[in-house]
């Protein structure tokens, strides 16, 4: 038996480490029945299909944390150990996509897909057990002992300057190592739909009922393999209401300059979600207390850091656009972005002679960063470029433009954040847009010229 030892993980007092060998350890299994009501048909139809055919198959990831929660998923994925193939040709309505990252998608009717994924695993990592002592009682917890499965690999310290970023994670595995390539305990759980089991390798059931945000491993390694973990754990923090781990919250500030060496891509999708996920107000206050909004977007940080009174502008704008989350009624990107940046940018072209100039050069640096694309870019300067026309109610010039029904939410997104009342046309931009539809010009008849 190979025993892997680790020497990037302290000893935890709270903790006991039992070093591991490669053998496939058993998982805690929670009795926890949800009902067959919460859980979609088709994803249901997917995993009972994949199990009739022999393959294992389970609910994976953010759905079963959200149903343990009593929250409704926003997707409802799928881990097996069939191959992508095999997937396929149980499914005449499933395609193959990625190339680095092989995955099936079944789709359904309406657009639905569930994604289905073979069980991964990282090939240089090897694992290793601990036992934790919990802080307090934990219900659900009762019967099995809570353990953590967590990955170890060889001999990585803090002060190693090897770039630990995920190249090669396209290896098939077994389940337990594919939950530990998880980023968060909370999302590396497994959910048996036909034994009404939550399967827990990683010590997530613990952390759900104790409302704590904790890595799969040492955070300081685990946000150097990829440092959208760190939005990630904002996201989820804010969203969730969920407290930082200690140890996670250190290294987020220790490992906060890393987001530069990440995809902008994803670092820019990584803030809509902020935006979009009903906790945006939570989430940028928590990015900027931690500091990663200075790394992601100065701009705002800076003008938060120096305008008292535009910083609780700006906050106010976010807890309206989170009203308007709870109300399915969000606005699109650009609307959101513009929300956000509305005061950084009056700040920027107040008193330019030149306003589209002084637009871009305030913009320039940051599309750069987040490699916002030049659609969105456009939108955001029409829609915060508008502002000025509808804060003196002069509507009539752009009340036709295509634009208008955005920038008028932002107008009331800003005017909500005043405290101030909202103008019909702002409560109700469509309507605004027919009322001043201007009336069509008699035709005058011209007159013959007389011969």
């Amino acid at each position: 038996m190979t025993r892997v030892i680790d020497t990037d993980f302290g000893h935890r007092e709270d903790d006991e480490r039992d070093l591991l060998a490669d053998d496939p350890p058993e998982p805690v299994v929670y009795a926890h029945e949800i009902p067959r009501r919460l859980v979609d048909p088709d994803a249901a139809k997917v995993i009972r299909r994949l199990n009739r055919h022999g393959h294992t198959a389970y609910l994976v990831g953010g759905g079963v944390r959200d149903l343990m929660l009593g929250r409704k998923p926003k997707d409802f994925d799928v881990a097996t150990s069939a191959r992508p193939y095999e997937v396929r040709d149980l499914f005449r309505n499933c395609r193959v996509i990625g190339r680095r990252f092989r995955l099936a998608h079944v789709l359904f009717s309406g657009g639905k897909i569930i994604e289905v994924a073979t069980f991964r695993r990282d090939p240089s990592q090897h694992f290793e057990i601990i036992k934790p002592k919990l802080a307090k009682e934990i219900p659900l917890c009762a019967g099995p002992e809570p353990v953590r499965l967590i990955p170890s690999k060889s001999a990585v310290t803090e002060a190693d300057d090897a770039d630990l970023l995920i190249t090669n994670d396209n290896v098939f595995g077994e389940p337990h190592e594919d939950s530990i390539r998880r980023d968060f305990t909370i999302n590396g759980l497994f959910y048996d739909l036909e034994r009404g089991e939550v399967i827990d390798f990683v010590g997530g059931v613990a952390d759900l009922e104790e409302h704590l945000l904790r890595t799969i491993g040492d955070p300081n390694v685990r946000f150097r393999e990829d440092p959208v973990r760190i939005l990630r754990a904002i996201k989820f923090s804010a969203r969730l209401d969920m407290g930082l781990d200690p140890e996670v919250y250190d290294a987020m500030v220790r490992h906060r300059g890393d987001l530069r060496r990440a995809a902008a891509p994803r670092v820019l999708e990584e803030l809509l979600r902020f935006l979009r996920g009903g906790a945006a107000h939570r989430s940028i206050f928590l990015a900027w207390d931690v500091g990663v909004l200075s790394e992601i977007l100065p701009e705002v940080a800076s003008f938060l850091d120096d305008d008292l009174e535009g910083a609780e502008l700006t906050f106010g704008r976010l807890k309206a656009v989170d009203a308007l989350a709870a109300e399915d009624r969000l606005p699109s990107d650009a609307a959101l972005l513009a929300a956000l940046l509305l005061g950084p940018i009056d700040e920027a072209i107040e008193g330019a002679t030149d306003v589209p100039v002084a637009y871009e050069e305030f913009v320039h640096e940051l599309s750069l960063r987040l490699s916002l694309p030049r659609r969105l870019k456009d939108r955001i300067r029409l829609l915060t470029m508008a502002q000025r026309r509808l804060r003196t109610g002069r509507i009539q010039s752009i009340a036709r433009r295509e634009y208008f029904a955005d920038a008028a939410t932002v107008f009331a997104l800003d005017r909500l954040a005043r405290g101030e009342e909202l103008p019909k046309w702002a409560r109700e931009p469509g309507d605004a847009v027919y009322d001043s539809e201007p009336r069509p010009r008699k035709r005058r008849r011209r007159r013959r010229p007389r011969s």
